[in-house]
């Protein structure tokens, strides 16, 4: 499996605000699996998607707790489908820390893995 590789995002602390990072991959790519954890039991919900389109991968599923994560794979993408990036897509991961007005994330780590081709 030599054109798998994983992107990992890990924020240190209590959040006080949404998170939102930017991925551009230089080649063709899909995404098979995010996992997706905070250090405590929180609200956090992550959607996944590309500019423009915030959630058209993932929407708002639910992280895991007291750092046990929450795993999405194929069944729990949109259309139940492993999303396709083209090269120069601009992926945006979202993480709403603390959903509607929950519990804040607290040491967010997210694992977003793919696949290349």
């Amino acid at each position: 499996m030599e054109n798998v590789f994983t992107y990992t995002i890990h924020v240190p602390g209590a959040l006080t605000a949404d998170i939102v990072n930017y991925i551009t991959l230089p080649f063709d790519a899909q995404l098979i699996h995010v996992s997706a954890t905070g250090s405590n039991a929180n609200d956090g919900k992550l959607s996944i998607g590309y500019a423009g389109a915030a959630s058209a991968y993932l929407a708002a599923a639910a992280i895991g707790d007291s750092g046990t994560p929450a795993v999405v794979s194929r069944a729990g993408f949109v259309g139940g489908q492993y999303p396709h990036l083209s090269a120069g897509t601009t992926l945006v991961v979202t993480l709403d820390y603390d959903g509607a007005s929950g519990v804040a994330t607290q040491n967010y780590t997210c694992v977003l893995t793919f696949t290349k081709g």
